[in-house]
């Protein structure tokens, strides 16, 4: 393979389908099953969505999976919000890289705005996972029960 093809592949993301009988798949359980049955299975490595539309409050914080990507991944992520019209207040990158932090200004549809941003950020492959979870904000105390 030349070094451009090799490069254009490594940039986007793509893999070849090696063999007429290659599945794509997401989970690992199915994966096992049609490798038993002799096909070439490609684990497909998207972002988990494990949050909750209410959880967002305005706090997005990332993990990713090549930390040199960090400025290219921050910088694509500024570019979508201004484009779709969010507001940025706080952008942060870990000393490492792995960590990022974005915090947006609450709009007038707050769950909307959820959806939006955990549709683009679990799209995005460099991305291995996300959570809703606003920095510095203290957790709520929990309540004791009286004793009786």
């Amino acid at each position: 393979m030349n070094t451009f093809k090799r490069l254009y592949k490594e940039f986007f993301g793509l893999n070849e389908q090696t063999e007429k009988g290659s599945i794509s798949v997401k989970d690992p359980k199915k994966a096992a099953d049609f490798a038993k049955q002799g096909l070439d299975v490609n684990l497909v490595d998207e972002a988990q969505l494990v949050n909750h539309i209410t959880d967002y409050r305005g706090g997005v914080e990332y993990v990713l999976r090549d930390p040199s990507q960090a400025k290219d991944v921050a910088a694509q992520i500024q570019e979508w919000t201004t484009k779709k019209g969010f507001t940025v207040v706080k952008h942060t990158i870990s000393k490492t890289g792995k960590v990022g932090y974005f915090y947006f200004r609450l709009g007038e549809d707050p769950e909307r705005e959820a959806q939006r941003i955990q549709g683009y950020f679990s799209s995005k492959l460099e991305i291995k996972f996300f959570r809703f979870r606003v920095k510095e904000e203290q957790a709520k105390p929990k309540m004791q029960q009286p004793e009786i």
